[in-house]
């Protein structure tokens, strides 16, 4: 149904982490995406904000909803999207690309001990 790329972990609240070194980019999944509808609203926090695992980082908005976006990892941002703030209506085209939300300089990589392999993920959401 959807495409859950191999290389990143997810969370139980549809968050997913591409890691590279110490840096961890941070985006909602496609099914998060389908789920939600049309986003008409994204509000991420600033460059230098400190993130907490498991704690709020920024509200998603479409037709249906509005949803608090959750920090996988405790760390610093260092980049935000803010191309998906100006224009929310286009995160669902490359969710796992262009559509990244945070980059995050992560300070415990043995957090991402407790996220989800796509196929764990695929199974959870698609009851496969």
């Amino acid at each position: 149904m959807f495409e859950y790329p191999d290389d990143l972990k997810y969370t139980n609240s549809h968050e997913y982490i591409r890691l590279e070194d110490d840096t961890a980019t941070v985006g909602i999944t496609a099914f998060a995406i389908d789920q939600l509808g049309d986003i008409v609203f994204l509000d991420l926090p600033e460059v230098g904000t400190r993130v907490e695992k498991g704690q709020t980082f920024g509200t998603i908005e479409s037709v249906k909803a509005v949803e608090d976006i959750y920090s996988p990892v405790t760390g610093t941002v260092m980049e935000s999207n803010t191309a998906l703030v100006d224009e929310p209506e286009i995160i669902g085209n490359d969710p796992y690309g262009a559509s990244w939300l945070l980059k995050v300089n992560i300070e415990d990589a043995g957090e991402l001990d407790e996220t989800m392999s796509a196929s764990e993920y695929r199974s959870k959401v698609e009851g496969s």
